[in-house]
This record gives structure tokens, sequence and C-alpha cells, in this order.
């Protein structure tokens, strides 16, 4: 097993390769690159939420000096083809009508035509006269009003796809989309239960809050040849889509990525590079667009608002029984909500006999949502974790002891399907029964909750190269954009096959023309998928190395042997020097030229991921302002290949959902105008908000990687939104069902209790 390896690169704690051109402000984001002729871009966008497209009026701004390119919906080809790719697949067709609306506007924001000029003042002013003719249509703002009888229709041609059910229209629908999971028999379950708890929860329509807005750059050359260098968390997506939307042969499109200003999964849709494609196209000349922060928030996709209504029934042991749940999950104005892994997510930490989860997909005038680190699972999460902890309460049990009873674990079957592999929810949670922090005394007006959250955690494709240098340094070479540090983990992968010091491997991200096709950076797999590339290609690299020594002695490659960087001769090598790897990258061009690994993966889910997190929140309860004063983060994370990195996701993950819980939300008004589209007023916690967040890494290692690696970066934003909400009910004896925990609420309910 994994586990049981000695590592000597591994599990170290070197500086980030690219962290210095970082803090000291060299590295290359989106919109730092330019090219000469550079046309500035802007969108003119909707200030409507749902109205139709009468006419627009391009004329006044093509005529303005200085502006090279006007385009709107009719640039952008209608399509119906859809892009497997990922986790999942891409609709070009709304994606495409997302990126410039063809007949109807559905979200204030959404863009309408888009123009080029000389300098960035100019494309404002021209976006200005583009004259825009609507019919102002009824705004469907909320799941409630999407679903009552009358609504107005989104889509003319929408229908429920997946599985029917009474009361699911088959005619034009709001409702996009419905699945469902079950097992046993759940009113059976529920008559059997000694005790059953039943309420219905509310989380807001959030932002992922990435720093660095949505920006790239794109030329369209005279012979059709296309380069986009771009902020995305995956470039062979931006190409593939834009070739797809823009009826454009792939083949002909390089894109380019830039360092990334943190994305969350909010990077993944393409909202300006086929904008900007065919800006540049017509206007003969690179074009930039860059969005501002009030269209990061307008425009580009947050995550589903959602309404949960859940029952969970036990015996007075504390023994699981049955399960039931309804998810409404907001899509925005185009299907494709997290909906479906939220019901897959929402019961999956424990074994319950009898269950019955339906989800549905609903379409509303908002933004399209766009993946948020375990797009789906933090809001099912929040409605069973304060059940759990609802029932713990009425048992008067200890809210870990009824956990540890219920737990998953190796050879259980998950709600969706297959039996889980080794997992370490039982040892994360008995790491959380030993921490200091779940028995420490608690202060004046404070309370203490816990929650446990689950991811799967994505395969994929993935390639790799490991070069091999003359002077016995390495490169290695990939396709997934760096987010969380995959670079530095990439480079300890290689110093740990070929026994190079990680200082002297150099890792970067190739560009879509350099390397072998590699899905997005997402679903918490690049340090598991990418990374098992980059150990095969190490490997492949070290038997090359092998191959050259065995040359240089004149003997067989089956008598060579490897030791921390070192060829060793076996049995039947004779009495050989050994041989370092500078010593046989010396002879490289000597003994056969260069040394170069390669590798391409295809690998199944990354071992399943669980986490606990422990909140302890103070609360004023004569002005409701409540502030975290404790908080520790428990994590299975099969093996940190880095662990600096590791804990800087559980902590980042952390407090995004601290953020989610107390403070964030989407604020509209009735007519579907966005209140709050800037960080001013738009809460995001900050530094002086939380306290220094403790992480305790628990590994189980995951038999399906070659180090036991399973992903982490999506795991930790699962269980904080039930955490907070737990502590806020031990602090104040209110269970809250409606987030976020703003002060207004909190104070409301106290009034009333």
């Amino acid at each position: 097993m994994s586990g049981e390896q000695r590592f000597k690169y591994v599990g170290t704690r070197p500086i980030r390769h690219d962290g210095l051109d970082k803090v000291t402000g060299r590295a290359n984001y989106g919109a730092d690159f330019t090219l000469p002729g550079l046309l500035h871009g802007h969108i003119v966008r909707s200030p409507h939420a749902h109205a139709r497209i009468l006419a627009i009026d391009t004329s006044a701004a093509a005529g303005m000096p200085g502006v090279m390119a006007v385009i709107t919906g009719d640039d952008i080809p209608k399509t119906t083809a859809r892009l497997m790719m990922g986790e999942g697949g891409f609709d070009l067709g709304d994606m495409g009508d997302n990126l410039l609306a063809h007949d109807k506007v559905l979200y204030q924001g959404h863009a309408v035509a888009a123009v080029a000029a000389t300098s960035p003042e100019l494309a404002r002013a021209a976006a200005e006269a583009v004259a825009v003719h609507y019919e102002v249509l009824t705004p469907v703002m909320t799941i409630d009003q999407a679903l009552a009888a009358g609504a107005p229709i989104l889509h003319d041609g929408l229908t429920t796809k997946g599985q029917p059910a009474a009361g699911v229209p088959t005619s034009p629908t709001n409702v996009a989309m419905r699945m469902e999971l079950k097992r046993g028999d759940v009113d059976k379950g529920f008559a059997e239960s000694d005790i059953v708890v039943e309420r219905t929860f509310t989380t807001p329509m959030v932002h992922q809050g990435y720093i660095e807005p949505h920006a790239c750059v794109a030329r369209h050359g005279e012979d059709g040849q296309i380069v986009v260098w771009t902020s995305t968390q995956g470039h062979f997506n931006v190409r593939d889509c834009s070739a797809g939307i823009l009826g454009i042969d792939a083949a002909k499109i390089k894109v380019i990525p830039s360092e990334i200003g943190g994305g969350f999964g909010g990077k993944i849709p393409v909202y300006l590079e086929p904008v900007a494609i065919a800006l540049s196209r017509k206007a003969h000349r690179p074009v930039k667009l860059v969005m501002s922060r009030e269209d990061v928030f307008r425009a580009s996709g947050p995550t589903s608002g959602t309404k949960v209504r859940m029952k969970l029934g036990a015996k007075q042991d504390g023994t699981l029984v049955a399960a039931s749940a309804s998810l409404y999950y907001e899509a925005g104005a185009y299907k494709g909500s997290p909906a479906g892994a939220g019901a897959m997510c929402a019961i999956a930490a424990y074994r319950i006999p009898n269950f019955f989860i339906e989800a549905y997909d609903i379409v509303v005038n908002r933004p399209k949502v766009a993946a948020y680190r375990a797009p789906g699972s933090p809001s099912s999460t929040f409605a069973t974790e304060s059940l759990i902890d609802e029932i713990a309460r009425r048992l008067n049990m200890d809210a870990l002891d009824l956990r540890l009873k219920n737990a998953a674990t190796e050879g259980d079957q998950a709600p969706y399907g297959p039996k889980f592999g080794p997992i370490g929810l039982r040892e994360v949670l008995a790491a959380a029964k030993a921490h200091p922090h779940w028995t420490a005394p608690l202060g004046a007006n404070q309370g203490r909750g816990v929650a446990v959250g689950f991811w799967f955690n994505a395969g994929m494709n993935s390639s790799a190269t490991v070069s091999v240098n003359t002077d016995g340094s390495a490169t290695v070479v990939a396709g997934n954009p760096d987010i969380g540090g995959t670079r530095v983990a990439q480079a300890l992968m290689v110093s740990e096959e070929l026994g190079v010091p990680v200082e002297r491997v150099r890792p970067s991200v190739a560009d879509t023309d350099s390397i072998g096709f590699s899905d997005l950076t997402g679903g918490s797999r690049v340090c598991y998928a990418t990374g098992m590339a980059v150990i095969e290609a190490a490997r492949d690299a070290r038997e090359q190395l092998k191959a050259r020594a065995a040359k240089m002695w004149g003997t067989d490659a089956a008598h060579v042997g490897w030791d921390d960087g070192t060829a060793i001769p076996l049995n039947g090598a004779g009495d050989r020097t050994p041989l370092t790897v500078n010593e046989i990258a010396a002879k490289l061009a000597h003994t056969g030229g260069p040394v170069i690994g390669r590798a391409t993966v295809n690998p199944p889910m990354a071992g399943p991921g669980f986490g606990l997190n422990i909140c302890d929140l103070e609360v004023d309860k004569e002005t409701g302002v409540s502030r975290v004063v404790r908080y520790t983060c428990i994590q299975d994370v099969g093996k940190a290949i880095h662990p600096s990195y590791v804990e800087g996701q559980m902590q980042g993950g952390a407090s995004q959902g601290i953020g989610w819980a107390l403070n964030e939300e989407y604020i509209y008004d009735r007519e579907g105008h966005l209140e709050n589209p800037g960080f001013l007023d738009y809460r995001m916690p900050v530094a002086s908000d939380l306290p220094m967040i403790d992480t305790v890494l628990v590994e189980v290692p995951n038999p399906l990687h070659p180090y036991g690696v399973r992903g982490v970066g999506e795991v930790p934003i699962v269980p904080p939104l039930a955490a907070v909400a737990n502590a806020m009910r031990d602090a104040t004896g209110v269970r809250f069902t409606d987030l976020p925990l703003s002060p207004p609420r909190v104070l409301e309910a106290l009034a009333t209790d």
C-alpha cells in the first residue's frame, strides 16, 4: 500500500517554483498580456432581467472614430451541438447564446453586443452608442416563482429531462431536469424510526469571489490561425468550446493559459474568448477583453441558490434508518445546475438503508451558474448535517458519536451506486474526537458546531512529459493551469522518481499545441490524475536513463537498478561503478540522444474524500453580529504531496464556506437588478474576520494512485455551512434553516424566539 512507502521528497515543503514571481508582481495574469496594434473590447449588457430583443442598431457605434469592429448575436452562430468534455458536457447553443444573446436577454448583465476600438475609453463610448430596443418581460427570480402555476417561461422549447414524476409538466417549463436516487423502503423506514426530524433549508446564490476578473487577448490571423491568451481553468476547454461555438476548426486555435488569480470552478466556462476571436476576425487586429468587477458579478457564473426539503429518521440508539429529500437548485438562465451532484452527496457520509432523494434543475432570470468547489454538495450537506445535529440533541447523544455510529466505511454502497474502497471518514471522526478543540471550554454567548462533508474527486484525461537535461536537471510539462500549487507537487513527484533535487526540476504549464490533451483543472483531479501522468512520465524517463547506464556499462538494461538518482548494478552486471543522473545525462548525446518520458492517463474517479469541521461561534445577542472564534478542519487527504498547500486548500475552502454561511448572498430587487455587484456590498470574509484555521491531515492512502493521493481541493467547502449553522444553534438555541446568518436575520430570530 502507498501508506507503507518511504518518501524523500514527497511530503516536504519546498518553496513553490512560481512563488517569487507572484509575490513580486512579475507573474503575468490574463489582463497583463499585450500585443502590437492591440484593440480594446467592451461588451454591451442588458439592463433588464428578462426581455425580448426587438432590434439592435450598431450604426452610430460603428461610425465613431477609432472603432474597428462591432458584433452582435448575429456573429455567433446558433447551434444545437454539445461538447463532451471534463466532468460532463457543454451545451454549445446555450453557451453561445450566453456570450451574445440572440432573441431574448435572460438576466441583467446578459451580453447583447461587443465593440473593439483603439482605446478602452473609445470602446466604452462606442458601447454606450449601441441602441438596443427591448420588450420587457416579467422576470422569474426565485425557485418558487419558477415553479408557480402560470409562471413566465424562460425558454419556449424547454421540457423536463430525466426521470418523470407526478406534477412535473410535459409542456414547456422552467424545470430543466429531474433525477432521483432510492434504495429500500422509505415509508417502512420512517415507520420504524423512533425519532423523525424534517425541515426545509435554503441557501443563497453566491459567487466564487476570485480576485482576478475574466480577461483574454485573441488574435485572428489573416491565414485563419487563431491564438488566444486567457485566464482559464482549462485551455483545451477554451479551444474546443470556442471552435464549436464559432464553427471553426479546433486545429486553427491555439490557447495559451496565463497565470490564474483564482477560479474555484468559475473559470471553466467561456465568457469572453469567442467574442474576442469574433471581434479580432472582423477588425483584423488583436483584441483584449477584460471584465469589470461588476461584470464578473452580474454576468459570470455564481453557484446555485437552493431549496432543500429533508427528512431523517433514527432509532433511539442513534441508528439512522431512513432519509428523504427534495432538492431544488437554481440553474440561472440556462439549464445545468449541480442538482444531481447535490443529490449524490447529500447522505454519502452515512449508512442509511432506506432513502429517496429527488433533485430538480430550475431555470431563473439570473446568470447561468458555474461550478464552485464541490458544486452542489455544500447546500445538500447543510440540510443533512443540520438534521444530524438535531437528532443528536434530541437523543442527548454526542454529535461525533452519532456520526461514528453511522459513518460509511470501506465496502459500504454509496447512495449513487458503487461501493466505497478504502476511505478515511472514521479516521477523520476519531481524529476530531481526540482533538483538544472538541472538549475545550466555551465562553459566554459562544456555541460549537460540527459537520461532515463529502466529495467524489474526479479522474479524467491528463498528459505529461518529463525531460532530462544534459546537466542532470529535469523539466516536467503538463496541461493544467496551476491554481493551488500543482506545479510544485508535480516537481516533487519527479524528484521522488528520478532522485533529482526539487529545485532542479522545472515545472511548466504548456499551451494546447505543446502538450497532449488534458481535461480542465477542476474536480480535485490535478494532483491525482495529472500527478499520475507525471509519475508515469518520470518512470518512463527513469527507464530510459537505466538503459543509457546499461549502454555505458556495456550490459543489459535488466541488470541495472535505480536508487535515489543513481543507476546501480544488479546481479549479472558485474563490478560496475554506480552512475548518477548527472553522469548519465552528460553522456546523452553519445548514448542515443535526448531522454523524454511521456504519459497519458484516463484514471477512474479519485478516491472519495471526507472532511470534518469544528466551529466555535460567538454571537452578540443585542446586535445579531457573530464571529468565528476558533475553527478546525480535519480531512482525509490520502497522501499530502506538499502539506503546506494541502493545508492552504483546507483553510481556503473553510473561509469561503464560512462567508457563505454568515454573510454572502446575491441580492436582487423585484425587477431582477442585482443590488450588490461588488466587493464593498457583497460581503466576503477577509483575514481580519477569521481566526487562524487549524488543520489536521489524515492520510488513508488511495490505492488508485501510486502515492496514495486523493483530491483535496473541494471537500473543504462542504462542511462549513452546517458547522457554522450548528454552532449558531448551540450559541442561541435557535435552529436557523436559511442562510446567510447575517446580523439582521439572527437578530430577528432571537427577537421572536
